[in-house]
């Protein structure tokens, strides 16, 4: 990118609004944006950098206060490396975590869809009751149950 750009440039660009740009800049996650005669903003290389980091850490579902901390700590400098060290950290085994998990959820559906071609194949008829009972009892032999309902049971 040579030179700057517009707030609107700079909203599709990532996929936002005009308004989550500004949002942005006023809590904090932003620093000033150069503006230019008219007072309309110009984004300039390192803003589209820092917005493409912070954009990384919204879509790994770090809150908006974690940001703020992280943008408070990257503008004190060096002093606060260690600081940030933690935080990305932090969030990192949280991400690590949620992967793990819908790699488990997937190997079950996986699991789920292979035996429902291997019926199919075998011209196995599927039950054709709205109960789904014996659905349910080849959902639990292959590992597809629910998980928010798994964890109320403590399992």
């Amino acid at each position: 990118m040579d030179g700057f750009l517009s707030i609107a440039q700079m909203a599709q660009h990532f996929g936002v609004s005009a308004h989550t740009l500004r949002y942005y800049e006023r809590a904090g996650l932003l620093a000033p944006v150069h503006r230019d005669a008219g007072g309309r903003r110009q984004y300039a290389q390192r803003d589209v950098a820092w917005l493409a980091f912070l954009m990384r850490l919204r879509a790994m579902g770090v809150p908006i206060r974690d940001m703020r901390r992280y943008a408070q700590l990257r503008a004190a400098g060096d002093a606060t490396l260690v600081e940030r060290l933690e935080l990305l950290s932090k969030h990192r085994e949280a991400v690590a975590a949620r992967l793990a998990s819908l790699q488990d959820n997937l190997a079950a559906l996986d699991s789920k869809l292979a035996w429902y071609r291997d019926a199919i194949a075998q011209s196995v008829s599927l039950p054709s009751t709205s109960t789904g009972a014996d659905d349910e009892q080849r959902t639990l032999h292959t590992g597809l149950e629910n998980p928010s309902t798994d964890r109320r049971r403590g399992r």
